[in-house]
């Protein structure tokens, strides 16, 4: 009986993923599998988390390297494309210096993203309010260490 259940279970995992594949496109569905830049980011500069109206939560977190930022991570307890646009988001922002951080928008993780559904295209502008929260809190800090 337990093979039977694993061989289901196998079925529509296999099932799951073609469906994600053709829904979100090949680069949407590596990131969603196996996402760039999550996961905690010791010693961050700036950190913020904020819940969307879809009841998702997002976590952005800056490291600033002189004045660009160095290392970027997001976590999230969403869906497939809010990993999907949390790690593009936390991707878009390495390198970037703080007046270019608020240039990106939710358009722009769409347009990397790639097929994200219509449906959740608001975990792109969760993402970037998310990352511009978290380059807010980063510039509150540096004005009052100052």
């Amino acid at each position: 009986m337990g093979d039977d259940l694993d061989r289901i279970i196998e079925a529509m995992q296999n099932t799951i993923n073609e469906d994600t594949r053709a829904a979100w496109g090949e680069e949407a569905y590596q990131r969603w599998v196996n996402p760039p830049n999550m996961g905690p980011l010791p010693d961050a500069d700036g950190t913020a988390e904020l819940k969307g109206t879809c009841g998702d939560s997002m976590a952005i977190s800056l490291k600033f390297d002189g004045d660009r930022v160095g290392a970027a991570s997001f976590e999230t307890d969403g869906c497939g494309p809010s990993v999907v646009c949390g790690s593009l988001a936390a991707e878009m922002a390495i390198g970037k210096t703080a007046e270019e951080l608020f240039d990106i928008t939710g358009e722009m993780v769409l347009a990397k993203a790639g097929q994200i559904p219509e449906d959740h295209h608001h975990c792109a502008f969760l993402a970037v309010s998310t990352l511009h929260e978290a380059l807010s809190r980063y510039m509150r800090l540096a004005l009052e260490k100052n």
